[in-house]
């Protein structure tokens, strides 16, 4: 069975500005890292007015660390909203902008677990979607880091692909990258891009960051965006940063450097379908030879 092609018109139905945030955050105060994230968006928002479409980093407003994830844990309920959710939905509804609001530690009070979970608010603030950390980053890497979320977090169980006006994309968490399935499966149900609020370190970051989001892009021919905390070196755990978007053809349309920084790029369904013309991945998959991951 092959897959059909899909013209841009019903995967991005139209040009959109994006903004990466690559704040600092992460600190011990929880109020603190929401205000900066919210004077980063106001800023944004007074640069370049016509965004549509803003990210946040993961782990922007706790400390990204084992042993503090639960001390930060907010239960994420729509209709009780918690201190971040109630936050975020009002800088969403505020500039109406549609706000993927990097990670925040998740607890479900059902199970009592810990997720490392982003959440997707609309123009009007409404909670849309939930993505929770389907991969948890747990390594060794001698004489590089050593670090086990798993210590701490559950992993979630099912990929996201969000739906609005402007069309569709995936949302995935850092260490979920390195697994293409995820990006897969948002492509072949339509997505334009492929969001992760990501928080690769000074020794992962260098080896595979850029090497990664091209390679989701190329693979899927979609956009590939992702957002890093700010480089903190007085914090436990130092970010890669370089925040960056990849267009379809893997070419990189912006990156941030290691500091605060916002970076903006304007999405094109014209690229899109442009490279699928050119390169007809979706009209020549065989899956009479490999099994459809969308069909698992």
């Amino acid at each position: 069975m092959k897959i059909a092609s899909m013209s841009a018109s019903k995967i991005l139905s139209q040009k959109i500005k994006v903004a990466l945030v690559q704040l600092s955050g992460s600190s011990p105060d929880k109020m603190a890292n929401l205000q900066r994230a919210a004077t980063f968006i106001e800023r944004a928002m007074k640069e370049q007015p016509d965004t549509k479409l803003v990210v946040l980093p993961e782990c922007f407003n706790s400390p990204y660390s084992t042993d503090q994830f639960r001390k930060y844990s907010e239960v994420i309920n729509p209709k009780e909203p918690s201190t971040s959710v109630q936050f975020l939905s009002n800088l969403a509804n505020k500039f109406k902008i549609i706000l993927v609001g990097g990670t925040i530690p998740e607890l479900d009070p059902k199970t009592d677990k810990i997720y490392n979970t982003s959440i997707i608010f609309n123009e009007d603030g409404k909670l849309i979607d939930k993505h929770r950390k389907v991969h948890l980053f747990d390594v060794d890497i001698p004489n590089g880091i050593s670090f086990h979320e798993s210590e701490t977090l559950s992993a979630g169980e099912k990929s996201t692909t969000i739906d609005t006006k402007y069309g569709k994309f995936g949302v995935g968490i850092c260490y979920d990258m390195r697994f293409p399935e995820l990006a897969m499966l948002s492509a072949r149900k339509g997505a334009f891009a492929m969001i992760y609020p990501s928080a690769f370190n000074t020794v992962t970051g260098p080896l595979h960051w850029h090497l990664l989001a091209r390679s989701r892009a190329v693979d899927n021919q979609v956009y590939v965006m992702l957002c890093s905390p700010a480089r903190n070196l007085q914090s436990s755990y130092h970010a890669y940063g370089h925040s960056i978007v990849v267009d379809p053809r893997g070419k990189i349309v912006a990156e941030a450097g290691e500091g605060e920084e916002i970076i903006y790029a304007e999405l094109d369904p014209e690229v899109i379908e442009s490279f699928r013309q050119a390169v007809p991945l979706t009209k020549q998959r065989r899956f009479d030879v490999y099994s459809d991951v969308n069909a698992h």
